[in-house]
């Protein structure tokens, strides 16, 4: 396991599931923690299980905030700005699958709701904490991104646009950030078994598609990916191991990210693990390219 010295770690959506997970598996590295969500209940549960977790130096804290709220994102700096000098980490885990089923017979309201949380949310969230994050010695951000921005999700299609779009903005973002010496990557954690794949099945078929409402109950069954390979991946992106690795989208599940520290340098001068558009000669057809 990659050693992290102590660090002040925000996670948003960190109350349950995988960002609960990164809590847990950061307050036991000796890391001071800060967690968000919308749910009081679920957060003083958290609270109370990582002060257990923790040791007599460490801090956690809560605040129940919604992301795609700009008054409660600035409320948190606030509250932040006066507790800590500098954040290392921001965690950006929050996240909707939104309305499920064809576009044409979505919710606009509820399309439009959980595009702010899972885009724009995210995104305001960085612009306002970005000026915690250069105050550290090296600042780290990490999205969570996945299957809607590596391959089209049908009836799924505000979470895929809005999942491909935080990664274009990663790798947008790590060029503007790179001279605060600040990385931002994504992370594509799996097929977890989470409130995410309930709200999946509880649609049905007829919402989601035949095949994947299959996928899903077999997904369920399995027991899903586990949250290991998701948690190393995190930790080596947070650790100055992976210092100068940024603007990518890395898969805990299929990606050797093991030794990406030998290759930062053809991985920094190359498009591997970048959104790019395949082109004829991709693909053995160079007739289609000029």
């Amino acid at each position: 396991m990659i050693e992290n010295k102590k660090k002040n770690i925000l996670i948003t959506g960190g109350s349950v599931g995988l960002g609960f997970e990164f809590a847990k598996h950061f307050v036991l590295k000796g890391s001071n923690i800060i967690i968000c969500a919308r749910n009081k209940k679920n957060l003083l549960k958290a609270k109370s299980s990582l002060e257990n977790l923790k040791k007599k130096n460490q801090k956690v804290f809560t605040y129940k905030i919604d992301v795609s709220n700009e008054s409660d994102v600035r409320r948190l700096y606030k509250n932040i700005s006066k507790k800590f000098k500098h954040i290392d980490v921001l965690i950006s885990n929050a996240g909707v699958y939104g309305p499920k089923g064809s576009l044409e017979y979505s919710s606009w309201k509820e399309w439009q709701s959980a595009f702010r949380i899972n885009c724009f949310g995210s995104i305001y969230l960085i612009k306002i904490f970005l000026r915690l994050l250069k105050k550290s010695r090296r600042g780290k951000i990490i999205q969570l991104s996945g299957g809607g921005a590596t391959s089209p999700l049908a009836n799924l299609s505000c979470y895929a646009t809005s999942k491909a779009a935080i990664v274009r903005f990663t790798e947008t973002l790590s060029l503007e950030i790179a001279k605060y010496n600040i990385d931002i990557n994504c992370i594509a954690p799996g097929a977890l078994n989470t409130r995410l794949l309930n709200e999946i099945i509880k649609a049905g078929p007829k919402k989601v598609g035949k095949d994947f409402y299959k996928k899903s109950l077999k997904q369920k069954a399995n027991g899903g990916a586990g949250y290991e390979k998701a948690l190393e991946l995190c930790d080596f992106l947070c650790s100055e191991n992976s210092n100068g690795i940024t603007g990518r989208l890395l898969s805990a599940q299929w990606d050797n990210y093991h030794i990406i520290k030998k290759l930062k340098k053809k991985i920094s001068d190359s498009d591997i693990f970048t959104l790019r558009r395949i082109v004829g000669k991709d693909r053995s057809l160079k007739k289609l390219d000029k």
